[in-house]
């Protein structure tokens, strides 16, 4: 769930970014992980850089760009510039009708038909994953439909992020207060230990997820995640154009296994990217199926 430039740094308001600046390093950020940056964001990708710029000791965005495609420490670099031009806000139980629908419809459709075929191997993706409060949201869900039987199913949330800074905290699984402001008492009683102010998600959920560094415009990177029942790829599509969109939207197709679901943003929507899933209506919210 990252969000684009949803905040603005102001520092360094002596570098001002050229038109022609701009637009190399839009085009750059574009090739690199599929992100469009519109011409009114120019301001922001000011700001946002001009902490490196200082941080690195380069004198303009020319010389950031040139770092960029030919310095030695251009691949952490890169990372660095993933972490400004994406801000991660997220929290636990977000948007709770659409996870309504997740845990009432969807995942027990789901364990039914697995049960029907004598499965027991549930995989689902978290695409865009920010801090880890979605996929471990998911884990608590599938932990409570379960119950006693969790023991005997092979579950596996694979969570990606173009962060490797944002991982990190998710593979911690350590949350303050606010992050879990809207998440049942009862559920943190049960899965997390309270450490001073900070809430720790206990080992048996956290074994259930794998945590790792994926960018979405590379499908060689995308095509290695382990097909799935179910995807959650909510407020991430809405910052890419409509080429980015529909090129993801046809990856996440392609990995989801026949009768497989996909769970896009509340705000968001298929209309004219593809029609290759059948929405179905829910109160609440709009889920997007494979069909057999």
């Amino acid at each position: 769930m990252s969000s684009l430039f949803s905040k603005t740094i102001t520092l360094g308001k002596e570098l001002k970014v050229s038109d022609a600046e701009f637009a190399q390093l839009r085009d750059f950020i574009y090739q690199q992980c599929g992100i469009y940056v519109a011409d009114n964001r120019k301001y922001l990708l000011e700001n946002r850089l001009a902490n490196r710029l200082k941080h690195l000791n380069l004198k303009n965005f020319a010389e950031y760009y040139y770092y960029l495609q030919y310095d030695a420490g251009r691949k952490e670099e890169l990372n660095r510039l993933f972490e400004v031009i994406t801000t991660n806000e997220t929290s636990f139980y977000r948007n709770p009708p659409q996870l309504q629908v997740f845990q009432d419809q969807i995942l027990s459709d789901v364990l039914q038909a697995l049960r029907k075929s004598g499965q027991r191997k549930l995989r689902i993706w978290s695409a865009g994953c920010s801090t880890g409060e979605e996929p471990y949201t998911m884990a608590m869900i599938i932990a409570e439909v379960l119950k006693t039987e969790l023991a005997s199913w092979d579950v596996r949330i694979t969570a990606n992020d173009l962060s490797e800074r944002v991982l990190e905290s998710a593979r911690r699984g350590v949350y303050n207060e606010y992050t879990l402001r809207t998440t049942p008492k009862e559920i943190l009683a049960r899965y997390f230990d309270k450490q001073d102010m900070f809430y720790n998600v206990r080992p048996e959920l956290k074994k259930l997820i794998l945590f790792h560094q994926i960018n979405l415009s590379d499908m060689t990177q995308v095509k290695r995640v382990e097909r799935s029942q179910i995807i959650f790829c909510r407020n991430v599509i809405i910052y890419f154009d409509d080429d980015m969109k529909k090129k993801v939207i046809g990856s996440f197709y392609d990995n989801l296994l026949p009768g497989g679901y996909l769970i896009i943003g509340h705000s968001e929507s298929l209309h004219n990217i593809s029609r290759a899933f059948k929405p179905i209506h829910y109160p609440g919210a709009i889920i997007y199926k494979k069909e057999e």
